[in-house]
């Protein structure tokens, strides 16, 4: 498997878990807010350490996002180069994907 097959996988894999993610915090907070008005000293303990996971989860979502844009910038930049330097190549590789696309929708 190429390199940039690993990581174009890696990078739909982590947009897919920065997505799950903040279902994962937005129903955290959910709860943390449905069980605000239920008193002991328990629950206010693990109220507490709940709000300081989600923060400090939310920090690194954010850095985890932050970095996926990065890369995907790089990526766009790096392809415009590549098109830009090599443009007969970026038109006979287009050409062949839709060949192959065009052969898989006339097999329908």
């Amino acid at each position: 498997m190429s390199t940039d097959h690993l990581s174009a996988s890696n990078d739909v894999t982590k947009e897919q878990l920065v997505a799950d993610f903040k279902v994962v915090i937005a129903d955290a907070e959910a709860l943390l807010k449905a069980t605000a008005n239920q008193g002991g000293e328990a629950f206010a303990s693990l109220r507490a350490k709940t709000e300081e996971s989600l923060s400090a989860a939310k920090e690194k979502l954010a850095d985890a996002q932050d970095a996926l844009i990065e890369k995907t910038k790089a990526a766009a930049i790096a392809t415009d180069d590549y098109v830009h330097d090599k443009p007969w190549h970026a038109v006979g590789i287009a050409a062949g994907i839709g060949l192959v696309v065009g052969l898989l929708i006339g097999r329908r």
